[in-house]
C-alpha cells in the first residue's frame, strides 16, 4: 500500500512538473513544437525587408506553441538610430480592449453583477439615455431608448456608443467633446449629455464602450482602474512592463511612434510633450486603448486566455469563462455591411474568425484577435495551440499588410 502511495506521489510530481515546463512560455527548437524553423525564417526575410525598405523603423516578432516560444526576432530600431531590443516598450493602444474586459470578466464571475444588468444601475448618469434620430434645419432629434444598454452591450460594442471617428452629426458632438481630457467619471459625464448613435443591443459599432467598462471596473470593484489592473492581473502573470505610463527609469526602452513621410519612408511623430505625458501617470485611464507593454508581456497574458484562463498556477479566469468569451456574440444583421473583416464575428474583447473562406486567408475558424492603433496586433488560435505577437510603432495601423503578411507567414510554417 505503501509503495503504491509512493509511486503515486512520484507520477503526480512528474505530471505537475511537465504541465508547468509546457506552460513557463520558455524558447524551444520550433520542430519540437511541430514549426518548421526554416520556414519560420521567411517572417526574418519578409520583416527585415520592412526595415531595408525604409517602410518601417523596427519591429518584434513572436511566436508560440504548446506553450513553448519557438519565434522571438527583432529588426530595425526603436528610436532613430538605436537598435530594436526585445524588451522594447509599445504603446498597444486598442490591444488594452481584451485586458479591459478580463477585468470586469474576473468581476461578473464573483457574482457583483449580471450581464443583462442595465448599465444605468451601476452609472446613473446613464439613465435615460436619448438615440439619435436625424438632424435636418431645427437641428438634432432624437428617441427615446427601447431598451435600457447593458453590461453585455458594452463588450460586444452594440451599446450604442461611438468614437468620434465618423462624419456623422454625433461624431461632429464627440469630437469637440474632449472626452479624454479628465477622468473616466469626467468621460461618463459627457457621454451621458451625447445622444446614441444606435439603440443599444441592434448594431455593432466600434466605440467607446471599453472605456466605459474600465470605469465600471472601477465602480463595481471600489478601487481606481489601474490598480485593479495592477493587483489582479499584471503581478499574479507578472507582466512587470505593462501600465498605463513608462516609469523614467524604462524611459530608453520606448519604441517611437512614426508615420509615412511626405516623400518616403516614415517620419518620428512622437513628440517631446507626448514623450512627457506618457513618463508620468495618467489621469484618464483608457480602458480601451490606454496600457504599454512588451512583447514577453502580452505573449503571457494571451497564453493565460490560450490556457482557458490560468498561467503557471495563477487562475485569472474560469475555463467557462473564457470559453464564453471567445464565442462570437454577433448576428450577421448587426455587424456594419462595410469597415468590418469578412467572415469574422466579435466576442468579448476581440475579433473572432467565423469563416476563414470568407475571411479569404489561411488560419482556423476559432481564432480570436485584434490589433491596436498603431500597428500592433495579436492573435490566439486554440485549435493550433498558436499565438501570435507583433509589435511596433507605425499609424495609420492598416497602411502596410504587415498584421495579414505575419499571420500568413506563420501558419504556413506549421509542420504537425
Amino acid at each position: 500500500m505503501k509503495k503504491t502511495v509512493f509511486l503515486y506521489m512520484i507520477i503526480t510530481s512528474i505530471i505537475i512538473g511537465c504541465n508547468r515546463q509546457e506552460a513557463n512560455l520558455s524558447l524551444t527548437k520550433p520542430e519540437k513544437a511541430g514549426m518548421s524553423s526554416e520556414r519560420l525564417n521567411r517572417i526574418n526575410r519578409m520583416m527585415q525587408d520592412y526595415v531595408d525598405q525604409n517602410k518601417l523603423p523596427g519591429l518584434i516578432t513572436m511566436v508560440a506553441r504548446n506553450g513553448k516560444i519557438v519565434h522571438f526576432e527583432k529588426f530595425g530600431n526603436m528610436y532613430i538610430d538605436k537598435p530594436m531590443e526585445p524588451d522594447a516598450i509599445f504603446c498597444i493602444a486598442s490591444m488594452t480592449k481584451p485586458i479591459t474586459s478580463v477585468a470586469i470578466m474576473m468581476l461578473y464571475e464573483e457574482g457583483c453583477f449580471q450581464l443583462y444588468d442595465p448599465v444605468e444601475k451601476y452609472i446613473p448618469e446613464f439613465k435615460d439615455l436619448k438615440v439619435f434620430s436625424h438632424k435636418d434645419k431645427d437641428g438634432i432629434h432624437v428617441v427615446d431608448q427601447v431598451k435600457p444598454m447593458t453590461i453585455l452591450d458594452l463588450l460586444t460594442h452594440t451599446s450604442g456608443l461611438g468614437n468620434g471617428s465618423g462624419n456623422t452629426p454625433i461624431d461632429s458632438i464627440y469630437k469637440s467633446a474632449k472626452l479624454s481630457d479628465g477622468s473616466l467619471k469626467d468621460m461618463v459625464q459627457k457621454l451621458a449629455k451625447i445622444p446614441l448613435y444606435y439603440q443599444p443591443g441592434t448594431k455593432w459599432n466600434y466605440s467607446k464602450s471599453t472605456d466605459v467598462l474600465g470605469y465600471l471596473v472601477e465602480v463595481i470593484s471600489g478601487k481606481p482602474f489601474d490598480l485593479f489592473l495592477k493587483e489582479r492581473i499584471f503581478l499574479p502573470l507578472k507582466m512587470k512592463d505593462t501600465d498605463f505610463y513608462v516609469p523614467i527609469e524604462k524611459a530608453n526602452r520606448i519604441a517611437a511612434l512614426y508615420g509615412p513621410s511626405d516623400s518616403s519612408g516614415f517620419k518620428v511623430i512622437l513628440k517631446t510633450d507626448t514623450l512627457k505625458s506618457i513618463l508620468r501617470p495618467s489621469k484618464f485611464l483608457s480602458g480601451g486603448g490606454g496600457l504599454f507593454s512588451t512583447a514577453k508581456d502580452y505573449m503571457i497574458f494571451s497564453q493565460m486566455l490560450l490556457n482557458k484562463g490560468e498561467f503557471n498556477g495563477v487562475r485569472i479566469l474560469g475555463r467557462k469563462t473564457v470559453e464564453y468569451m471567445t464565442e462570437n456574440h454577433i448576428s450577421d444583421d448587426q455587424l456594419p455591411t462595410e469597415g468590418f473583416y469578412k467572415g469574422t464575428g466579435w466576442g468579448l474583447g476581440f475579433a473572432v474568425t467565423q469563416d476563414i473562406i470568407k475571411w479569404q486567408g489561411v488560419g482556423s475558424n476559432g481564432s480570436y484577435w485584434w490589433g491596436g492603433a498603431y500597428s500592433t496586433m495579436f492573435l490566439i488560435d486554440p485549435k493550433e495551440q498558436l499565438i501570435l505577437i507583433l509589435m511596433t510603432q507605425f499609424s495609420p495601423s492598416e497602411y502596410y499588410p504587415i498584421n495579414v503578411e505575419f499571420t500568413e507567414l506563420t501558419y504556413q510554417a506549421l509542420i504537425d
